[in-house]
């Protein structure tokens, strides 16, 4: 029961073994020794609550706040002893903010229980006893058999069983999960693959064994046995059999496939699955500076504890005749009473920690989240889709950014890649519509002859030439030459994972290939676009890719159909960064066709032109291009027979099967025969360069990550604004050691140090960067702090200070009252200062705030600088309003003591104020004070904030009057009857009011003037600029480049809410004259308008 409780809890995951065994579609064996493995159900839980642990989780993460947990302290004290203040005065506001921050995060847990509710309820076809049944997602169990359909999203991690396709295979995208777009191609075993409907499916008697589910994506061990006629036969699975559940099946009619991992096992939901809350720059702060004025807090309570006893110390303050001891204070010991004194002057001092400053963070950020789902710049008219914010936590995180890190592949680049160049043989060339061009004279022709190749085709008039004849690594001749090209296009079209779609493919190759007919006739799909463009590139030089089925691979060369027997693909991996095959060519020989980096290449090479490719390489990443190098190994038979006995023993082993693998690999892919080397290029985005420059100038600095050459990469950094020419380039790379590595770090360091440039960028490949990281993390994240961009190439995969002159006057009291403990406010009004009276102003100015026009901000990204590195709320800044706080508590209770203290009448009947009546007075100027003063930094007004600010102050005067004028029955005292009728009866009291509010702010207001023309902040500077622009309407959802759509009744109604514009300019187009950026379409954005255009 116990465990049941803490597994409803999440504490206590259920027990796994190491492996798991699966029986496909639950045939389990029949005899009863056998008990089957427990696997959980496939509902989807993203949520962070249930209904059962709802109430101590979330009290169990709200009581991690130091306010809170203090405010919770402060409450059990006023319970247990005598306090100058009721426990309401703490009891309701940490109630009130307990409550809101549980209905705030409970609202964003109930929808994503309505997200995953809708996830789990998706319905599915299941093969169960012998038929296809229509059941939810979230009823699969580990071992169903399960049918997708095209463009239908995986419900689980599938093992592939079948597919329309004769060889079994399918392609699928994982955008979803890992952001890639393009097609990956996945394989069913054989002895599966036949069966393509639900009554041979019923016969399958087969089992998998495979690993517990883990969070990589790339990461499947397992195999199946198939039982068929008495005969059990064992196939590999690994990654290329694992079809991902949130991947899409894309170009396929359907599949069949076994569940292997359900639910929260799946690996989308490890992934996805939080470890820990999240808690924010902001808030880490606010933890800070809370300790800070917990101190000053304790520390007024024990100045305020030993100034009593000191008072106390003379026998008549002592025991005065009005407050005589009874007997039981006589004799009751000092040390507790001096516990008891010091727990009281904490309670009556315990509003300086400010605990209505979290519900106000925590309002803001979930009203901020809607603000950021309405912001149509984050509209994505195509998909009809809006920005979407899955949790508030850190939202103040986007205007805290200092480092972007990005792949460069599909993000900086277009991820679209075409053929350039190439060095076959050590010659090097160049594609020039559809013809390889040399750049210089061949080996035997010194006046370059040869030098315009063109595609194999044009060499059908040479009889003695055929492209079966058995394959040389050294020419010497013209018709060696041509089988040197003809096996280099052989080894692209051979080496690689591409799949072509379901179209006629007969003619294709017949005649001499034109690039023109290469969509028309054929289409290849990849997993990755370097692939594609290499197997192109091939067909458009004569010898076409044309299908491969699990056992061959069908080529046409010059128009000559050949079929090749695919024994074995060595997948690619970030380790070896090569891939190869072994294939059998019809005249019976055998090959190993190897292709990958340079670095991974080369160095297994025994023959062909090494050096001079390895120059053409390096030419190639200059430019920019992506390289590849191929080269080949023919194997004797005896050879190929213990490679593929130790295959096959690594791809069935369960335990350490990828280093098993690895170790297979090495062994074969040696002593290879360099053919030579590919180039492909990979545009740029549009406005990249545009993109890391505002970056570079919001002092955001921007790290790019990539598998590329060195070369290419600085090449690409170069030409994408990353790296600037002025920029004095760092390099760590091809580091050996960590001693090496350590003194290359302090070299950088010193270098950064006496080199009088601005800016720095910093180069590291993989392996210095594996060594800097294990041994001297701190030496190399010092050097790239002071870099302005990082590259790294051959990867693998202000409420607060009001509080102080809140609670400051009460301190200040206690000398004026002999340290009695006596409250200065009334405990109503303790209560609802921070949940009344002052906390609508900084919530709206906290929402709609814009100390500058969105325009602006896109044009001068430098003004980002003034709100990062939490500069907001830096120490600096905290002690400036935490000081002001303590100025502005000195000029409300000794201008109030001035105005009453000498005894003097300021009512006409000669009636004298009491301490209720001075206190209120401190109350009410310090209300007014604050309130104005947020008017006063507020930049950016709506009649919204004028409602609340003002709306404020009358509704404090209001329900003064109210609550002063009423004897409350459930009231246990009545100090407050009159008192506020009294005070303001008195001509006097207003005009000290009006007095001791212009103080405080005048102060501020000099301050502001003089810092604003002696030191004015970027912002401020932009403030000035943007004021004399006549920016003057506010821009909406209703602007749209094409004219007004469904939203625009919202937009209108924003517009009338924001209080921006008339009703005559809400509705409007973009034309091409409008200033700024004409695609920005915030509701929140300002830009002049002319009523002619709206």
């Amino acid at each position: 029961m116990w465990r049941w409780v803490r597994q409803q809890l999440g504490f206590d995951p259920p027990h796994q073994s190491d492996t798991r065994t699966i029986y496909i579609a639950n045939r389990f064996p029949q005899n009863g020794l056998y008990t089957p493995q427990k696997f959980i159900d496939n509902r989807i839980i993203s949520s962070k609550y249930t209904v059962w642990n709802f109430v101590p989780k979330n009290l169990f993460e709200q009581f991690r706040r130091v306010a809170n947990f203090y405010f919770l302290i402060i409450f059990l004290v006023q319970l247990m002893i005598d306090t100058p203040t009721s426990p309401i005065t703490s009891g309701l506001p940490l109630f009130f903010v307990i409550t809101v921050t549980a209905i705030k995060q409970g609202y964003e847990d109930w929808l994503r229980h309505n997200s995953d509710n809708e996830v789990n309820g998706a319905p599915v076809y299941v093969v169960r006893s012998g038929g296809l049944v229509k059941t939810r997602s979230k009823n699969i169990r580990v071992g169903d058999i399960v049918r997708i359909a095209k463009d239908e999203i995986f419900p689980a991690d599938l093992v592939l069983l079948s597919s329309d396709r004769l060889d079994g295979s399918c392609h699928i995208t994982t955008a979803s999960l890992d952001g890639e777009t393009n097609l990956k191609t996945h394989v069913a075993v054989p002895e599966t693959a036949l069966l393509q409907t639900v009554a041979s499916l019923d016969t399958l008697v087969a089992v998998v064994e495979c690993q517990q589910p883990e969070a990589d994506l790339y990461r499947f061990m397992g195999r199946m046995i198939i039982t068929h006629q008495m005969e059990e036969i064992v196939r590999p699975l690994g990654p290329e059999s694992l079809l991902l559940r949130g991947a899409r099946l894309k170009n396929t009619k359907e599949i069949f496939g076994v569940a292997v991992y359900t639910g929260m096992e799946t690996k989308m939901a490890l992934n996805y699955k939080s470890k820990s809350q999240k808690r924010s720059a902001v808030e880490k702060s606010m933890n800070t500076f809370l300790i800070i004025y917990l101190i000053i807090l304790i520390s007024e309570a024990i100045i305020s504890t030993i100034l009593k006893y000191t008072w106390q110390a003379e026998e008549k303050w002592d025991e005065p005749w009005y407050n005589q001891k009874t007997e039981h204070q006589r004799n009751s010991s000092k040390i507790l009473r001096f516990i008891s004194d010091f727990l009281a002057f904490l309670v009556l001092y315990n509003f300086i920690i400010p605990i209505s400053l979290y519900v106000t963070v925590e309002m803001q950020k979930f009203l901020g989240s809607f603000f950021i789902g309405w912001d149509l710049d984050l509209y994505h008219e195509e998909s009809d889709q809006k920005a979407q914010v899955n949790t508030s936590d850190l939202n103040e995180e986007l205007g805290q950014v200092e480092y972007v890190f990005t792949d460069k592949t599909g993000t900086l680049t277009e991820n679209e890649m075409q053929f350039r160049e190439c060095s076959i043989n050590g010659i090097k060339y160049q594609e020039i519509n559809g013809r390889l061009v040399s750049e210089g004279p061949t080996p035997d022709s010194a006046e370059g002859s040869l030098s315009y190749l063109g595609s194999l085709s044009h060499l059908n008039n040479l009889p003695h030439i055929t492209s079966s004849s058995s394959f040389r690594a050294s020419p010497e001749s013209d018709a060696e030459l041509i089988k040197e090209h003809d096996l280099f296009f052989k080894a692209v079209s051979l080496c690689h994972t591409v799949q072509i779609s379901n179209v006629q493919t007969d003619g294709i190759g017949d005649g001499p290939w034109q690039s023109s007919l290469a969509p028309s006739q054929v289409e290849y799909y990849a997993s990755s676009p370097d692939e594609k463009a290499l197997v192109e590139a091939a067909a458009r030089m004569g010898i076409v890719f044309i299908g491969s089925s699990e056992e061959t691979m069908e080529v046409k060369t010059l128009g000559k159909l050949e079929r090749y027997k695919l024994l074995h693909i060595l997948e690619f991996d970030s380790d070896r960064r090569r891939m190869s095959v072994i294939v059998q060519a019809p005249s019976g020989e055998k090959f190993l066709f190897a292709k990958g980096a340079e670095s991974s290449i080369l160095p297994n090479c025994i023959g062909g032109e090494i050096e001079k490719t390895r120059i053409h390489v390096d030419e190639f990443a200059l430019k920019g291009l992506r390289t590849l190098c191929m080269a080949y190994r023919q194997l004797t038979s005896k050879e190929y027979e213990v490679m593929d006995r130790r295959l096959f023993e690594a791809r069935t082993a369960l335990q350490q099967r990828e280093e098993k693998l690895a170790n297979v690999f090495h062994f074969i892919e040696k002593d290879l025969i360099l053919l030579g080397a590919t180039a492909v290029e990979d545009r740029l985005q549009d406005k990249v360069r545009e993109t890391i420059e505002g970056l570079r100038m919001a002092g955001i600095k921007v790290w790019v990550l990539t598998g590329d050459k060195h070369e290419t990469a600085v090449s690409v950094s170069l030409s994408c604004g990353h790296f600037h020419r002025t920029m004095n380039i760092l390099e760590l790379i091809n580091q050996k050691s960590d001693s090496e590595c350590a003194e290359q770090l302090r070299q950088l360091a010193r270098r950064i140090t006496e080199d009088h440039v601005i800016q720095h960028g910093l180069v590291v490949d993989g392996t210095s960067l594996s060594l800097a990281l294990r041994e001297h993390e701190k030496l190399f994240m010092d050097v790239c702090r002071n870099c302005s961009a990082v590259l790294c190439c051959r990867m693998a995969p202000l409420q607060k200070a009001k509080n102080v002159c809140f609670i400051t006057p009460q301190f200040l009291y206690q000398f004026y009252c002999l340290f009695s403990q006596q409250t200065l406010y009334d405990s109503v009004y303790l209560t609802l200062y921070n949940i009344c009276f002052t906390s609508l102003p900084i919530l709206i100015y906290s929402l709609l705030e814009q100390h500058i026009d969105p325009h602006v901000l896109q044009n001068k990204p430098t003004l980002y600088r003034d709100i990062s590195k939490n500069r907001q709320l830096s120490i600096k800044t905290f002690l400036y309003w935490t000081i002001l706080g303590f100025s502005h508590a000195f000029i409300f209770f000794f201008g109030s003591y001035f105005l009453m203290g000498n005894d003097i009448s300021l009512l006409g009947n000669g009636q004298m104020f009491g301490n209720w009546t001075f206190g209120t007075l401190v109350f009410t100027v310090m209300v007014i004070t604050v309130t104005v003063k947020m008017a006063l930094e507020t930049h950016f007004w709506t009649w919204i904030n004028h409602f609340v600010t003002w709306g404020s102050i009358i509704f404090y005067f209001v329900f003064s009057l109210f609550y002063g004028g009423i004897l409350w029955p459930f009231s246990g005292s009545q100090n407050m009857y009159f008192v506020f009728f009294q005070l303001l009866a008195s001509g006097s009291v207003w005009f000290a009011i009006i007095l001791m509010v212009v103080t405080c702010l005048f102060v501020d207001i000099v301050k502001k003037v003089f810092d604003r023309q002696l030191h004015p902040t970027n912002t401020e500077k932009a403030q000035l600029t943007e004021t004399n622009s006549s920016i003057k309407c506010l821009d909406s959802m209703c602007c749209f480049s094409e004219g007004e759509t469904a939203c625009a009744s919202v937009g209108r109604m924003l517009e009338r809410v924001m209080g921006r514009c008339s009703p005559t300019h809400v509705s409007r187009s973009w034309s091409a004259s409008d200033p700024f950026y004409t695609n920005d379409r915030s509701i929140l954005t300002l830009s002049t308008m002319d009523s002619s255009t709206c």
